[in-house]
């Protein structure tokens, strides 16, 4: 038994993974690595070839590293628990006229649950991932993740759902370093090829970045039922056609087949009467939100009128504002406007490198004039 404990590593063929993994293994943990099968990419009818978590090629790749330095590895088949729980997710979200973001849900409800439940079952105390952000335990007892020193790569924000129970046993090794860094082991451990292999940001089960493409597959006959909607304005006048509500997100600028003489913003999505309200991007400035679907990480308990700054999308740099629990919301009041918040985003909230928690925004928000 090693010193250090046992660990189940996520592998996905990645440079990430593949480095923790070995870091971990030469700090003289005992690493177990699993990799997690979470999609058929044929099931998504698109032209292009598999990426990321659901290549069988990253699988050979991480198995081939476990191998060579003498540690398990395992594949674990999730499909059917992603595809019924993210991927219909995803699907309704669209159909309520909202912009969901799958691969929080992903983190937070599949990998990491499935990861601790075999982690039990192997008898390893932690499970560790690719992750840039850090974790540690706050003199309040709680488990707290904070921004990763890589400001660039810092992946928090799609954090914010991990309950206490999974974050007092996870590990995330790359918190404290910068990926040129990790190139730079890779290189080390022996695998130049893996410190130039390039990384996918698409959406594992829409690889070819086509979501309007893969709700058409998905549902049948939603193209005949959503065409032909009304664009209108913020006074409800009609503008022109559209294409079906889904098939636009707040915020969105091109693509709206549309020419009104000046650039135009989908500013309101009404999924009941398949409206797209189009305005000004001034018209996408708001200066609060409600936040649902909580998970508080730091504090248990938020004092109400806290200051925090607020992260709306990945690559936000945040705004400064102040909480106020509802029930089971939070209220956020911005001191600057936001833009472009969209119901189904995360919002995460921040006390200088620390997440507070987040949530799913919800809506109800203020335009300001």
């Amino acid at each position: 038994m090693s010193k250090k404990g046992k660990v189940l590593v996520a592998m996905s063929g990645g440079i990430d993974s593949t480095v923790v993994a070995l870091m971990l293994h030469h700090e003289g943990y005992e690493v177990v690595g699993i990799t997690m099968k979470t999609w058929d990419y044929a099931q998504s009818g698109g032209s292009k070839k598999e990426t990321g978590c659901c290549n069988v090629d990253s699988f050979n790749d991480a198995r081939m590293a476990a191998v060579q330095h003498g540690f398990p590895h395992f594949i674990l088949d999730i499909r059917e628990e992603f595809g019924d729980f993210v991927v219909n997710d995803f699907v309704e979200e669209y159909l309520a006229g909202r912009t969901p973001n799958p691969c929080v849900l992903c983190n937070t409800h599949i990998k990491w649950r499935a990861l601790l439940k075999r982690a039990d079952a192997l008898g390893c105390e932690f499970i560790a991932t690719g992750h840039y952000a850090k974790i540690r335990q706050h003199e309040n007892g709680r488990y707290v993740i904070s921004k990763a020193v890589d400001q660039t790569k810092d992946q928090s924000y799609v954090l914010w759902g991990l309950q206490q129970d999974l974050l007092s046993r996870t590990l995330l090794p790359l918190g404290g370093y910068h990926k040129t860094e990790i190139r730079q082991m890779a290189i080390d451990y022996g695998y130049p090829e893996l410190a130039k292999k390039s990384e996918s940001y698409e959406i594992c089960f829409v690889p070819d970045n086509d979501y309007r493409g893969f709700l058409k597959r998905r549902v049948g006959g939603l193209e005949e039922r959503v065409n032909g909607g009304n664009f209108v304005d913020k006074d409800g006048n009609i503008l022109g056609k559209h294409k079906g509500y889904p098939f636009y997100t707040i915020g969105q600028r091109k693509g709206l087949d549309i020419a009104l003489g000046k650039p135009a913003f989908v500013t309101e999505i009404n999924p009941d009467t398949n409206t797209v309200t189009l305005g000004d991007e001034y018209d996408l400035d708001k200066n609060e939100m409600l936040v649902g679907k909580l998970n508080m990480i730091k504090y248990d308990v938020i004092t109400p009128g806290m200051e925090a700054t607020t992260k709306i999308r990945y690559k936000d740099s945040g705004t400064l504002c102040t909480l106020y629990p509802e029930g089971a919301n939070m209220r956020v009041n911005f001191y600057q406007n936001a833009k472009g918040i969209a119901p189904g985003q995360s919002a995460v909230f921040y006390e200088g490198d620390d997440v507070i928690g987040g949530g799913i925004i919800q809506g109800e928000n203020r335009i300001v004039r």
